[in-house]
């Protein structure tokens, strides 16, 4: 009897110990690990409030703004035809190095694939313990095979019969429209539409010493620094630790960049294949080890919750953008040869642009290269050459998928910067003067990708307060 008075005890006491470690109805963890995981938000999410560096906004206005009234019309949108078909080249060679990378491009035969051709950084950490390799030894040496590396990058290029005969439409319609605006690649028989819901962004396999390769070319090389010389670390966060004593100018340039870099992120950690277990086949899902290992300020020196803030920058400059081409974007008839659908997609453009003129606390461009001073020029044509040389790495990806995103995100990009210092006048009340096409013009493609890089920037403001919900 004694005997199983002690089993019922320790039974208990195993029972009570179970439900102290046991996860809530909300998915938090009871006990000690509550404060851990609270203390681990907090750590990432620990910037993401009060005024957004060089702006005079506010992270709760962004994210208010944003969340509730900004991301439900841009979903609808970007579903459209217009803007779900992206004309772009995705076979120019890297001007810049040989692209020696294997199975991470679409057309790395399976056959062709043995564990010798594979870069170093597919299957280990190349850069052990080193702030330098952004990841840990243990994401670095997961393990897929050469076949499921090729579908993750691969791109689905079906496109059908009518669309492609409705795009035959479109150009010669976009010619009939006088658009001028030159962009690479534009004549060329190697651009092709690629069909973006087929394609979205997300995690694709490729990580290692070719995307280490493409980010510290951007940072270390085209992002304005005070001096030649960086201190020891991974590239944004040797660029990050230099912002002390730059011009606003290029605090601009760097924040533009370490928040699109950010965007790229945190869509890869919302979106990551989880390989298949004992337990559980492969599947899609939210990633937070993958969220707390490229933002954490432990697994970051510090600077992850700055570069989470920087994301709200990018933001503002590309909602200025918006804000300020609204009267040519109104004027646009957004053709696609379906009158119906062409008409729903100028309202739904309508009330989107309605909506981005009624936000308060635009970003002021007419703060950057001030008067008609020489330094000034020089530095506007620097801020130039360094902006198209980063669109010019973008064909150095190895990964179609991530090519395709980072080329388009660019060019949005780009686009949002030609509108900011394009027009009549520079400011938060300048808008481009729609009314005089021949001063200003964008292409089909300029559009698509403004919208879609905003998109994905949006995107990243939602999925933030997923990632911190999950994690609070």
């Amino acid at each position: 009897m004694k005997n199983y008075i002690v089993l019922v005890s320790c039974y208990q006491i195993f029972i009570l110990i179970y439900l102290i470690e046991l996860p809530n109805a909300k998915g938090n963890i009871t006990g000690k690990n509550v404060q851990g995981k609270k203390d681990a938000a907090e750590g990432c999410f620990c910037k993401l409030s009060g005024t957004v560096d060089d702006c005079e906004c506010k992270v709760e206005n962004v994210d208010f703004f944003n969340n509730l009234r900004i991301q439900p019309l841009l979903h609808e949108i970007l579903q459209t035809d217009y803007f779900r078909y992206f004309k772009v080249n995705l076979n120019k060679k890297c001007p810049f190095w040989y692209d020696d990378h294997q199975c991470s491009l679409k057309d790395c035969a399976i056959d062709k694939c043995k564990m010798d051709e594979i870069p170093i950084g597919l299957k280990e950490s190349s850069h052990q313990d080193t702030k330098e390799n952004k990841y840990s030894e243990k994401a670095n040496s997961e393990e897929h095979t050469c076949e499921e590396k090729v579908k993750l990058a691969a791109l689905d290029k079906t496109i059908s019969d009518e669309s492609k005969q409705a795009f035959q439409s479109w150009s010669a319609f976009d010619d009939a429209q006088m658009t001028f605006c030159e962009i690479d690649d534009e004549l060329s028989s190697e651009m092709e539409y690629v069909d973006l819901l087929l394609n979205p962004e997300k995690y694709t396999g490729y990580r290692g010493h070719s995307p280490h390769r493409i980010w510290n070319s951007i940072y270390d090389e085209n992002c304005f620094k005070p001096n030649p010389t960086y201190a020891y670390g991974s590239p944004q966060l040797k660029a990050g630790d230099q912002l002390e004593g730059i011009c606003l100018e290029k605090r601009v340039f760097y924040r533009m960049i370490s928040g699109l870099h950010t965007s790229i992120n945190i869509h890869l950690s919302a979106k990551y294949l989880f390989p298949d277990t004992v337990y559980k086949p492969s599947r899609w899902g939210m990633n937070v080890k993958e969220f707390k290992q490229r933002f954490d300020p432990e697994t970051t020196a510090g600077q992850g919750p700055q570069w989470l803030k920087n994301l709200y920058f990018t933001y503002l400059v590309e909602l200025r953008a918006i804000a300020k081409a609204s009267p040519y974007l109104e004027m646009e008839s957004f053709y696609t040869g379906n009158e119906t659908n062409d008409l729903k997609v100028k309202n739904d453009i309508k009330k989107f642009l309605d909506a981005v003129r009624s936000f308060n606390d635009h970003f002021d461009e007419s703060k950057l290269f001030q008067g008609d001073s020489i330094q000034a020029k020089k530095l506007k044509a620097q801020f130039q050459i360094h902006f198209r040389n980063i669109s010019r790495i973008m064909d150095c990806v190895g990964c179609d998928k991530c090519k395709l995103w980072g080329k388009l995100q660019v060019q949005g990009m780009g686009t949002a910067l030609k509108i900011l210092f394009s027009g009549n006048s520079i400011g938060p009340n300048s808008v481009v003067n729609a009314n005089k096409k021949n001063n200003f013009q964008l292409r089909r493609t300029e559009i698509v990708s403004l919208i879609n890089a905003f998109g994905r920037l949006s995107e990243s403001i939602k999925e933030l307060n997923t990632f911190r919900n999950t994690m609070m």
